[in-house]
């Protein structure tokens, strides 16, 4: 767990370190803010791509192959990108770090796969601990290497980290046999059977579109309703993000009352924090500190209920973990995608208050699908269970 866990942290960050660097490769490379927005659209980018056609892979071969291959050609596209001469050749090295990067959602079905059903919650909770604080590092140690190093120079630091860990995964990377022998195309056709066969897999994509439409647009937007409303510039809006990564101290929490109480319950809390949250922002328009208390009640609450969700779906077809989190992976970053085009136009149009009224309702309806969700017998965790 420790070996994973570092990897997952590792391998989190490399697709946000960028965040805080982009006003600078803007400034080398001559460009406008539209030009280099394509940097964070291009990694991001890769990383869907990577989640829909590499992470289904993982059923089909040893994940151990799979991670171990895209581990090790994460660290040459991180050096790549540190050698970039121009935008093009930055952004085409982003977007492959993004593939790369997404083995972190291979590692997450091996530990399911791993842990003895009675604590898989909490394994599952372990990993994305170390995942969303990989993301926080990220973020940080980006905004700190380029004001004193460059921004180059965070691109082979991170390279230099997952280089570090190579050793490590080759020498103790457990193997994992293949669930199946589906051909490719056979096998990415095969999820859609998986979200028309379980109930319960299609009400955590539901869900997790929902949310992923509350936490993308809360993101896409804060910046610039500080700079308008308040007249406070990007570092204000980047040091919100460390009470809003509080969803780290959660994670671990919430699988061991997952694995005690069950799902129900925690998603039902995440939820609602989640529509507190929003209460709280409505308030941001006069008082900052609204967003940062917001921000925590945000992170919470997705964390929470993102552990009990990835639970379930890989609780489901023991012999489809890989496709399972392909599919949880995809309506999560949907929703995020969705989520900021949603509350930017509500922002332009309307301002503030609109971007808390569409995320608040997003949030219910979450909840009310939660809610009229039937009980079914046993939860497909507790099934496993002797």
């Amino acid at each position: 767990m420790l070996l994973l866990a570092a990897t997952t942290f590792a391998a989190a960050g490399g697709i946000h370190y960028q965040t805080p660097m982009l006003g600078q490769m803007a400034a080398e490379f001559g460009v406008d803010n539209a030009a280099i927005g394509w940097i964070p659209t291009a990694s991001f980018g890769g990383f869907l791509v990577g989640i829909t056609f590499l992470v289904p892979l993982g059923d089909r071969l040893d994940k151990r192959r799979l991670i171990i291959t895209q581990h090790c050609a994460a660290v040459v596209m991180l050096v790549a990108a540190g050698f970039a001469p121009n935008l093009v050749a930055l952004a085409a090295s982003c977007f492959l770090i993004g593939m790369c990067a997404c083995y972190a959602q291979a590692v997450v079905p091996l530990v399911a796969e791993l842990a003895p059903a009675s604590e898989r919650g909490r394994a599952v909770g372990t990993l994305l601990s170390a995942l969303f604080l990989g993301i926080l590092f990220g973020r940080l140690a980006g905004g700190f290497v380029a004001s004193h190093l460059g921004w180059r120079a965070m691109y082979w630091i991170g390279a230099a980290i997952l280089g570090l860990l190579t050793p490590a995964l080759i020498a103790r990377l457990p193997h994992s046999a293949p669930k199946t022998g589906l051909p490719y195309p056979q096998l990415l056709a095969s999820m859609v059977t998986l979200v028309r066969t379980h109930a319960d897999m299609r009400r955590v994509v539901l869900i997790q579109l929902l949310l992923g439409i509350c936490y993308g647009g809360f993101w896409a937007t804060i910046a610039t309703m500080l700079l308008k409303v308040h007249a406070l510039g990007p570092q204000v809006a980047g040091l919100i993000g460390i009470p809003g990564a509080a969803g780290i101290l959660v994670a671990r929490p919430a699988g061991r009352m997952l694995d005690l109480r069950g799902p129900g319950p925690i998603v039902v809390i995440g939820i609602s924090a989640i529509i507190a949250a929003y209460g709280v922002f409505a308030f941001g328009v006069w008082w900052v500190a609204a967003l940062a208390l917001g921000a925590v009640l945000l992170d919470c609450g997705l964390r929470a209920t993102m552990v009990a969700n990835q639970t379930i779906v890989n609780s489901l077809a023991p012999d489809a973990r890989s496709r399972s989190n392909t599919i949880f992976g995809f309506s999560v970053w949907s929703g995020n995608a969705a989520g900021a085009f949603i509350a930017t136009s509500a922002l332009a149009a309307s301002g503030w208050l609109a971007v808390c009224a569409v995320s608040a309702l997003a949030a219910g309806a979450a909840l009310a699908v939660q809610l009229r969700s039937k009980n079914r017998g046993r939860s497909p965790i507790s099934a496993e269970r002797p």
